[in-house]
């Protein structure tokens, strides 16, 4: 029982890890792409 805990337990450690650091890039791509949209739209004089 005690095994089956620390297993289960492992692979939501390891899936935690993973999804953080994907979401983490994901996250980041996102906001450069907000940054890039915000700075085309003030060079072309548009109101954000």
């Amino acid at each position: 029982m005690l095994q089956t805990i620390a297993v289960v337990l492992l692979v939501l450690w390891i899936l935690g890890l993973v999804s953080s650091y994907t979401m983490g890039g994901f996250i980041h791509i996102l906001l450069v792409v907000a940054l890039v949209i915000i700075v085309l739209r003030l060079a072309r004089g548009e109101r954000i």
